[in-house]
């Protein structure tokens, strides 16, 4: 049936869609053998399609036809015939990611007048390795040389089992049935290859499309190019086919220092350089209104010369002054390859500048490289946006390649190689897709940058299944423990040379640092101290000793004390070993440390750290955290990050017999929220959960005696020691969650200790995350439904509270955390910490919100809070958990006003 009308059209489409829903259900193996009887059909007609072409459209040369055509079939087939297009083409089973090709439907294929047979060829068999069917809208003056070719792939693929159909044709193109075909709601994409205004009306008619923009590409010589191998690449792919592919050159850029060289060796194989007469005459004739002349396009020198109406060309004459048509030498006549007009502009007042393809060449003098490129990079702007750009010079001369590289706006940056060629692919470089559509990105107003390929026509489903990542236990490779054992753990640092020890201002005027020094003198290791720490060390703070770290030289950092001194230790650390590393990066938030924008470099290289905890609370020893204030913002910043895990970590309860009460009290309330928040973490896990019940154990049992007896009952501040490390060792690995979060804020707002801030919050917090139907549950992959509740269940069971409920038993849990406050002598509210300051605190409860909210320990929490949900946690541990307060529950549902059930404790 042949397509001249509307009717025709609507007819061939449906046929093409019933053939390609029966092709999309063959297998990999069928859809193999009909593309290699259809690459090896069109390939056994190339010379005869070839010849067609050039009749019918009066353009280019029939043996270099013959080579596209020759290209568009068996390249095409070698390159992709064991490329998988069919079902499922990737299955990763142990990251659980499967890829299933999906053919697209049937295609609109836009041929050119330039290049019929072979982009038909090219696209009717990327269409069939794909499962896909297509529809071609040939160019009025190749509408014969497209439907042939188009009908001996299709014949072929029939007789190997494709259904009929599936490739069809317009046999009487016009503008309205291109664009019917374009439009049309069952074509699913359009392959557009052709002219400016073909590929525009492909990108608006309101379906996918993949077009290719115009080539004006600039050829660079540099001056250490191999200029023969240049000049010869250059006459090689601009007289192909009468320099109608669109990747082939069309100026030549010449640095001035090779310029007369290169124009010698232009002479010297075959071009004409055109006289300033000439060079007027044959300007003329490329342009038609301001376009190029189709006329030229595709012609030989001949022609185009008697198109301009400077009569015979011929080598023979080159250089000398003759009137039009008028041969000055005797001797027969040499026909120029190529003809070449020296010019200057860039620009619509420049003829010479346009893309033409036909064998005419323009070539610029540039002063030096850097302006080749600029006149490079202006050619293109000019015409070319994103096709092609090409560089011959010195393989060695690596900056000035990647130079040009990083400055041309071109998807195919060729060096040393013919254009033409070289930008289709798979010819001068295998790793180049060979293609006859050349994408050429945003620059051309192309929806890809690249050649276009099987892959192109594919839809690509992803099925991913859900899977439970590798996950994580580190902790430093040394931890040392018992009763008086940090003079024998400290000779694990044989053989080190100097040694700086940070700590803070009373535990060095109490002389503990001497127990350190000490050994260090037995061993030999020199030592000095930087004792200025201030309690939640500041940035400023951090850098004062940093200086005096990097003046000393150390190669052992050594922290004693509390949670201050370890995390201006592991800050200064960092920064001894890597001072590129900015304070802003260190600080990132991230979602998952694995994956975290900033990555920190490993430490160790100058220094190795040991940590020597003072307090029994932060678990600073054997975490990678380190908690900073920035004193410019005012924001307390907990950093984290394993590269700050210290290496030594000496857990001597000696070191905490006589700490004062308040500290004991803070410090194992901090430990005890540790090891609660970690057990309930989205990322706890088999290895954490062990740890923070057992420290959670040991705080209820030994907490209130080590605070009540101090160093009249050594055995309880020992296990008040262990199960602040033993807490640290569970969150570091599990993580934190909200009541950390507003902790932070609420101690950097207000200096509230953050053991104390910690008391404060935990029992609203578990209240809070104490829920199965949370609004919003937080995003982790091992969190596969929320069981904060069960969870705080078990935690209470541990401790045998009683209860026969979860919610019984959570609240039993809250009681007992309640009255192990009273028992430590612990503020009950924020209003009885900060009695005189009401207005402040309410004035400022929206930013802490926000800032709690943005925490990084915030991710971790088993039940994502919104802003609000914090402020208002806020408000409730102002009032306070009393036997008369009330348990906040967020109803569940957006834009609902919260309501209030009260549940008395106890």
């Amino acid at each position: 049936m042949r397509i001249t009308n509307l009717q025709e059209l609507e007819t061939l489409i449906q046929q093409a869609k019933a053939a390609q829903e029966v092709y999309a259900t063959y297998s990999q193996t069928q859809v193999d053998a009909i593309f290699k009887q259809a690459a090896l059909a069109a390939n056994a007609a190339r010379i005869p399609l070839a010849k067609l072409a050039v009749e019918e459209t009066g353009m280019g040369v029939i043996e270099d036809k013959v080579i596209k055509n020759h290209f568009a079939s068996e390249y095409i087939y070698n390159k992709y015939k064991q490329e998988k297009t069919c079902g499922v083409i990737e299955d990763d089973k142990t990251y659980g990611i499967q890829k299933i090709a999906e053919p697209v439907g049937v295609i609109a294929g836009i041929v050119p007048v330039t290049n019929p047979t072979s982009t038909t060829v090219f696209k009717a068999l990327i269409t069939l390795k794909t499962r896909n069917a297509i529809i071609f809208s040939p160019h009025p003056r190749a509408k014969q040389s497209t439907a042939a070719a188009a009908k001996i792939v299709l014949d072929a693929a029939v007789a190997a089992g494709a259904p009929e159909h599936l490739i069809g044709w317009i046999d009487e193109p016009t503008v309205e049935l291109s664009q019917a075909l374009m439009q049309h709601p069952d074509i699913k994409l359009i392959l557009a290859t052709g002219g400016p205004g073909m590929v525009k009306a492909a990108y608006s008619s309101g379906h996918p499309s993949l077009g290719v923009g115009a080539g004006n590409t600039p050829a660079v010589i540099d001056a250490t190019a191999d200029i023969q191998t240049a000049v010869s690449s250059i006459l090689l792919s601009k007289t192909f086919d009468n320099g109608m592919i669109c990747a082939s050159e069309q100026s030549v850029i010449v640095v001035d220092a090779v310029y007369e060289q290169v124009k010698q060796e232009f002479i010297a194989r075959g071009a004409y350089f055109l006289s300033p007469d000439e060079q007027t005459q044959v300007g003329q004739v490329l342009l038609q209104n301001g376009h190029l002349n189709p006329a030229i396009v595709g012609q030989s020198v001949a022609k185009i010369a008697q198109l301009a109406g400077i009569g015979l060309v011929c080598l023979e004459d080159q250089g000398q002054q003759r009137q039009t048509g008028e041969r000055l030498n005797p001797l027969p006549c040499t026909l120029p390859k190529v003809l070449i007009a020296e010019v200057e502009q860039i620009g619509p007042n420049e003829p010479f500048s346009y893309e033409k393809l036909s064998p005419v060449l323009a070539m610029y003098r540039a002063s030096q490289f850097h302006d080749a490129v600029e006149k490079a990079g202006q050619l293109v702007a000019f015409g070319g946006q994103g096709h092609t750009a090409v560089l011959y010079i010195d393989p060695a001369h690596l900056d000035d390649i990647a130079y040009f590289k990083h400055a041309v706006k071109t998807a195919r940056v060729l060096i040393n190689t013919p254009s033409s060629q070289g930008a289709i692919g798979d010819l001068y470089n295998f790793k180049l897709d060979p293609s006859l559509t050349l994408g050429c990105g945003t620059w051309g107003g192309n929806t890809v940058s690249e050649n276009v390929t099987p892959h192109h026509l594919l839809n690509i489903k992803t099925v991913s299944e859900r899977q439970e990542n590798m996950l994580w236990f580190r902790v430093p490779p040394k931890i040392y423990f018992k009763y008086g054992c940090l003079p024998a753990a400290l000779r694990d640092l044989v053989g080190k040379q100097r040694a700086f020890i940070v700590t803070d201002q009373p535990l060095f005027d109490l002389g503990l640092v001497n127990k350190v020094t000490t050994v260090l003198d037995e061993m030999g290791i020199k030592h000095d101290v930087f004792h200025e720490v201030e309690p939640d060390p500041t940035l400023s703070n951090v850098n004062k000793g940093l200086e005096l770290l990097k003046s000393y030289q150390p190669d052992v950092i050594i922290a004693i004390g509390g949670g201050s001194p370890m995390d201006a230790a592991k800050v200064m650390w960092l920064m001894y070993e890597h001072p590129e590393v900015e304070f802003e990066g260190l600080a990132t938030r991230f979602m998952d440390i694995r994956k975290r924008v900033y990555e920190l470099p490993p430490l160790g290289q100058k220094a190795i750290m040991v940590a020597i905890p003072t307090t029994s609370g932060t678990g600073s020893e054997v975490t990678p955290f380190a908690v900073v204030t920035d004193d410019r913002a005012g924001i307390k910043y907990p950093l984290a990050d394993y590269a700050l895990t210290p290496n030594m970590a000496i857990v001597d309860p000696e070191l905490v017999l006589h700490m004062p009460k308040k500290l004991t009290a803070y410090g194992g309330i901090d430990a005890l929220t540790h090891a609660l928040e970690s057990y309930v973490s989205v990322l706890a896990t088999e290895f954490t959960e062990g740890l923070a019940l057992e420290a959670i154990g040991l705080l209820f049992q030994y907490l209130p005696r080590a605070y009540h007896q101090g160093a009249n009952d050594p055995k309880a501040r020992e296990k008040v020691h262990y199960a602040a490390t033993i807490a640290g060792m569970a969150f570091a690995n599990a993580f934190l969650g909200v009541c950390h979060s507003m902790a932070h804020k609420l101690g950097s707002t207000f200096h509230v200790p953050h053991g104390l801030a910690n008391a404060l919050m935990i029992s609203h917090v578990i209240r809070y995350n104490a829920t199965d139907v949370p609004f919003k549950q937080a995003i982790f992959p091992q969190y596969k439904y929320p069981h904060a509740k069960e969870r705080y269940a078990q935690i209470a069971d541990y401790l045998k509270l009683g209860g026969d409920t979860p919610e019984a038993k959570v609240e039993r849990l809250v009681e007992a955390i309640e009255a192990l406050k009273q028992q430590l002598e612990i503020p009950g509210t924020i209003k009885e910490t900060l009695p005189d300051d009401a207005q402040a605190f309410y004035s400022k409860v929206e930013h802490m919100a926000e800032q709690a909210f943005d925490d990084q320990c915030t991710g971790a929490n088993p039940r994502y809070p919104l802003i609000q949900d914090l402020k208002e946690l806020y408000t409730l541990a102002y009032l306070g958990c009393r036997l008369e307060s009330a348990t906040y529950y967020r109803t569940e549902e957006p834009g609902a006003k919260n309501e209030i059930e009260l549940l008395p404790v106890g």
